[in-house]
């Protein structure tokens, strides 16, 4: 461990200024051949990317309905589709009426007024205020 707390940064560029600065004739042709040297190991040694185009998907189709359906067929079972469209819209306003009646009973039946609590707790907003309106304040 102690060799590696004698190594820091700071020494390491200052004994290159050291060096560098020492008078040598061999210096910019030393320099030279080593940035060379590194170009030439890098363009041999990093691969060449190459780029292809790439492969289209594959689509895979599927339908359930028959490929051959004429005008008519089509606009029959979109008026099938309509219909059942319709019939579970009913349904689904049918629960959501059976479930306000089953609150508005819990309400009576906790002895609170049912209209009150859905005028404050109701998924309409509050009407505005009448003396904001009347002023036209904001």
């Amino acid at each position: 461990m102690s060799f590696w707390r004698q190594i820091s940064p700071r020494g390491a560029v200052g004994d290159f200024v050291h060096e560098w600065r020492r008078p040598n004739p061999y210096r910019w042709r030393v320099l030279g051949v080593s940035v060379a040297a590194t170009f030439a190991m890098m363009v041999i040694l990093i691969p060449e990317s190459q780029r292809i185009e790439p492969r289209p998907p594959e689509v895979t189709w599927i339908s359930t309905f028959e490929p051959g359906r004429t005008d008519a067929e089509i606009v029959v079972s979109n008026i099938e589709n309509q219909k059942r469209k319709d019939e579970r819209k009913a349904e689904a306003e049918a629960r959501a009426e059976r479930k306000r009646d089953a609150a508005r009973a819990l309400a009576r039946a906790s002895g609170f007024d049912p209209d009150e609590l859905e005028r404050q707790y109701g998924d309409k907003p509050a009407p505005a205020a009448p003396e904001a309106r009347a002023t036209g304040d904001r």
